[in-house]
């Protein structure tokens, strides 16, 4: 592994400013009490597999995987599906 140079780091910046082609990726939540949710590091192999979407399709999207979340939130696996299917539309 080599340290990045001055160009190096110049290219990162310039692709993190570029904003999205399509749409941003969704942030996962969960529920942590009577109307509360706080965000979550990542969408659980459940919320994945409800939604029909596998890990190579995960990361090629860009969604935040947590494979340490147990479990299924109704909401995640919604906006996952409407999602999934945005990014199939060509614009």
């Amino acid at each position: 592994m080599t340290t990045w140079s001055k160009t190096d780091w110049k290219r990162f910046y310039e692709a993190a400013r570029r904003p999205w082609r399509h749409r941003r990726p969704p942030r996962p939540v969960y529920p942590t009490g009577i109307n509360r949710v706080l965000p979550a590091q990542g969408f659980s192999l459940s919320e994945l597999d409800d939604a029909g979407v596998n890990l190579e399709l995960a990361e090629r999207l860009g969604l935040p995987v947590d494979a340490g979340r147990i479990g299924t939130y109704g909401p995640n696996v919604t906006v996952l599906r409407d999602f999934v299917r945005s990014s199939r539309r060509p614009l």
